[in-house]
């Protein structure tokens, strides 16, 4: 009888650990987060907005989703092109469709990564910060790029000052949403193991 108590609290952390499918407590996950980065985008980030930063929760979140449940990168993609399709509502996005390739490619570097060893002394994890970082980097630059093109140099102006711009709201997010993915896995860690 024992044994069949903890089977099933093997197979909980076996799906979090992304040796199986993800199942439906996964896609729960994925959906409550991604849906608190969509209002957090436009709350909180909004007011940061008006005060100069640019930080970007559904990036931050679903980073958070990929490292928590570390799906396979088929399945990471996925959760990517979920995350672009809520950047499709207009309040988030002003620049329609730019976003389902962009956080597809995010997404993807992050369950890559989400399975690399980042241990510090075999104890911090580095690993949450790394991951959000690269992958709001490569989101951005490929948002940053298409938007350039659609945005600047189909009308006439100047690509490079356009993505110098873009290049240092790229590195402010991801060095916001590296910081607060390295904050708060912990306690949702913490969460889900209970």
């Amino acid at each position: 009888m024992s044994q069949e108590i903890a089977s099933p609290r093997r197979r909980v952390v076996a799906a979090s650990d992304g040796k199986n499918s993800l199942n439906a407590s996964s896609l729960v996950l994925v959906a409550v987060l991604l849906a608190a980065g969509a209002v957090l985008k436009l709350t909180v980030g909004s007011l940061l907005a008006s005060m100069g930063m640019k930080p970007n929760f559904i990036i931050a979140m679903y980073c958070l989703a990929i490292l928590l449940i570390r799906p396979r990168i088929a399945q990471a993609a996925v959760i990517g092109l979920l995350a672009g399709a809520i950047c499709q509502i207009p309040m988030i996005n002003a620049t329609p469709l730019l976003n389902i390739p962009s956080e597809l490619l995010g997404a993807c570097v992050c369950g890559a990564m989400a399975m690399l060893p980042m241990k510090i002394a075999g104890k911090f994890d580095l690993n949450p910060f790394v991951s959000a970082f690269v992958s709001t980097i490569v989101s951005g630059s490929v948002f940053a790029v298409l938007s350039v093109y659609v945005n600047v140099v189909s009308t006439g102006g100047d690509m490079f000052a356009a993505l110098a711009a873009y290049s240092v709201i790229v590195l402010g997010t991801a060095a916001f949403n590296a910081v607060f993915v390295q904050v708060m896995i912990v306690p949702l860690r913490s969460i889900l193991r209970k």
